[in-house]
């Protein structure tokens, strides 16, 4: 079973990467569903397990799903069949779930500012941190009186400090190098 795991990660990978660049997520998902269902039937299993050619099994395959799969989706089966791959489609599609569930993960992003972020503001930042992170985000606000302008922003290991007390104990430690 982990082999076709390795074996289905680096197509899922693909198919995931193109499907976020075309932001069409929701239709590959759909697409790879209905194929992966294709390769689980017993009939076409044993077709494909058979010694088909390459051929046999790629018009087979593609009339199969027929219209259930558009010119990318059917690029992407031939690419499989061709490397007599057809097989590891559910695997794929479960890799491809796993993708996207880490895709459309939303982070939680903390923000402390000297004073209370409007929500004018809070719809600002978070446009521009959903732009810069390529996810959801959560906004938690604090308010740290301390900071005394701007703002620090943490989201994960990633930490945004543009406080007038951030760039004080920066300059404070470049003078003392």
């Amino acid at each position: 079973m982990s082999e076709l795991t390795t074996v289905a990660r680096p197509y899922a990978k693909a198919a995931f990467e193109f499907a976020v660049e075309a932001k069409a997520i929701d239709s590959w998902l759909v697409q790879l569903t209905f194929a992966a269902e294709v390769a689980k039937d017993e009939t076409i299993k044993g077709f494909l397990s058979s010694g088909a050619s390459v051929e046999q099994a790629q018009t087979l395959f593609l009339n199969v799903c027929g219209e259930q799969v558009d010119s990318q989706g059917q690029n992407f089966l031939k690419v499989m069949a061709i490397n007599e791959r057809l097989l590891v489609l559910p695997q794929v599609l479960e890799q491809f779930i796993a993708l996207k569930a880490d895709f459309d993960q939303e982070v939680s992003v903390d923000v402390t500012s000297a004073v209370e972020v409007t929500a004018e503001q809070k719809t600002t930042l978070s446009a521009a941190l959903e732009k810069r992170l390529a996810r959801k985000v959560k906004l938690n606000c604090f308010v740290d009186a301390s900071i005394v302008s701007g703002l620090v922003i943490k989201a994960g290991d990633m930490v945004i400090d543009g406080s007038i007390k951030g760039k004080l104990n920066r300059l404070a430690t470049t003078l003392q190098s």
